[in-house]
């Protein structure tokens, strides 16, 4: 018997967001675009048109941005990583990140001039893959800790980027206080992390600011067709990207911004459970999930300030949500694309999938105004960075938490 897929309408008392929402307004996100097309390797990515499966479910279009193209990396984690660490650097030189090229960045005069820098993160495996990538590039040393239960083919992967990697005996939030503290210890130590809390909240806003570049993009690619979404449903961790994402849509429609689904692991369901409190809430335990990318169980509190202004429903996916959407992506109908698309991101698909195939979820449809004239947009944040974990659930019908309740 499959677990349910929660839900609750955002009700909460509107607040002053304007900071928050201003780090990804226009010219933020001209300037973080400018920064990653410097970079020779860069290219956006694809867009999947589901035609198909649009029809088959009822609606009227459903799109898919697919990161798994992003910089060679399978994910789209790099982009916040190198702006932040991009910006970080051209703050020790003086200059704004407008001022300084890709290639001025990774000279060896910019080397000489800012010295030796170890940049610290905490990941599951994309962020820090990321932050291994850009610290590779700049020139700079990277230190990546990873949670209990980590991938080590994603270990591996970071490794192979130049990082100093070990996968600890904690959590990921105890492990992201780990990692502050070595990086505190550091006299060149920063730490380059995604979530923010009180008193660390400049380079998660870069990260968030990092980002956009994806949401801008897709918006683009929907323009180029004609095509403005209704819907879009985003996946969390700490909230940073899914922050990112609703202040690119707010800013950008802001007398008619598609409703937004912010989509949890229900192991690591903090900002669900948040929006019911009415306040920011932390969720503990070992948080285990397929949804490695996910399972962040501490709110990053810039992008909260975003979420409970602008998001309109918040989600606690089980782990079959995810699969569902891994399978319906890797075998389209007939006429649509595949997507590679990890545990983490399919978790969109899979639940527009849920809604619009299962009479249990009719009330959560009509609460969203899910129809035939809906357009949905969706982000496969990742491809298989962890491929014997795809292979067991597309391959082998591995299905975390559906399993036939035992007679």
């Amino acid at each position: 018997m499959k677990d349910s897929i929660k839900w609750t309408q955002n009700t909460l008392a509107p607040s002053d967001c304007s900071a928050s929402l201003g780090l990804i307004d226009a010219s933020a996100v001209k300037k973080v675009r400018a920064f990653h097309a410097s970079i020779p390797q860069y290219a956006p990515t694809p867009l999947a048109r589901l035609d198909a499966l649009a029809g088959h479910l009822g609606i009227q279009g459903a799109y898919v941005k697919d990161e798994s193209h992003r910089f060679g990396l399978n994910a789209f984690k790099v982009l916040g990583g190198s702006y932040a660490i991009g910006v970080y650097l051209a703050g020790l030189l003086g200059k704004d990140i407008s001022e300084l090229s890709y290639g001025e960045l990774i000279s060896p005069e910019t080397k000489a001039q800012v010295g030796e820098i170890t940049f610290y993160t905490t990941t599951d495996g994309n962020h820090g893959r990321g932050v291994a990538w850009a610290a590779n590039r700049l020139g700079q040393k990277s230190v990546v800790c990873m949670p209990a239960g980590s991938s080590q083919v994603r270990l591996e992967n970071i490794r192979k980027e130049g990082a100093e990697a070990f996968i600890t005996s904690t959590n990921y939030d105890d492990t992201v206080r780990s990692t502050a503290e070595l990086a505190k210890a550091d006299p060149h130590g920063v730490m380059v992390q995604d979530t923010a809390w009180p008193g660390y909240t400049q380079i998660p806003g870069w990260i968030m600011q990092g980002y956009s570049t994806m949401a801008a993009e897709a918006d683009e690619q929907l323009k180029a067709q004609g095509v403005t979404p209704t819907h879009i449903f985003i996946q969390a961790g700490v909230g940073s990207l899914a922050g990112a994402v609703q202040g690119y849509f707010a800013n950008a429609y802001q007398d008619a911004c598609p409703t937004t689904v912010i989509i949890e692991a229900a192991a690591a369901d903090n900002l669900y459970r948040s929006a019911q409190a009415g306040e920011l809430v932390a969720v503990g335990g070992d948080l285990q999930t397929i949804m490695a990318g996910l399972a962040c169980g501490e709110g990053n509190v810039i992008s909260w300030e975003i979420l409970k202004n602008k998001a309109g429903f918040f989600v606690s996916a089980p782990d079959w949500v995810s699969a569902q959407g891994m399978r319906v992506l890797a075998a389209p109908l007939k006429g649509d694309a595949p997507v590679l698309s990890g545990e983490s991101g399919a978790v969109g698909v899979g639940l527009l999938s849920a809604l619009l195939s299962l009479e249990e979820y009719q009330g959560f449809r009509e609460a969203l105004g899910l129809d035939q004239d809906s357009v949905v947009l969706c982000f496969s944040t990742e491809g298989d960075t962890d491929p014997e974990m795809y292979k067991k659930v597309v391959w082998e019908g591995f299905c975390p938490s559906c399993e036939e309740e035992t007679k």
